[in-house]
């Protein structure tokens, strides 16, 4: 199985995904592929992205501004997600007393 995927490999796999959409995905940078010599490569998460970006636009008939700010979001959110599991493991890396010393500083209003 692979994990790379070129554009023909990209709108065999999205069935609702037009080659004007990918490219406007890509242009819009929407979509980030590695570019190669044969034009672009996709990844898996290139792939999940674009299903996204299909039930978006056709489910909720979003254009691609409206779709710009909702992907924007759900990357600030991720990388959100990030930082918590991060702060998280540093935190259960402190001694207990220092663990609760600083949970009790984050109830404080």
């Amino acid at each position: 199985m692979t994990d790379r995927f070129s554009e023909e490999d990209v709108i065999s796999n999205v069935t609702r995904l037009t080659r004007s959409q990918l490219l406007s995905y890509v242009e819009g940078e929407l979509v980030r592929p590695e570019k190669s010599d044969t034009g672009y490569i996709f990844r898996r998460v290139d792939i999940a992205r674009l299903e996204l970006l299909c039930d978006l636009s056709h489910d909720l008939d979003l254009d691609e501004t409206a779709l710009a700010i909702v992907v924007s979001l759900l990357d600030q959110l991720h990388a959100a997600r990030q930082d918590l599991v991060t702060i998280a493991r540093a935190l259960d890396s402190l001694p207990p007393e220092l663990q609760t010393s600083v949970l009790a500083a984050m109830k404080r209003p």
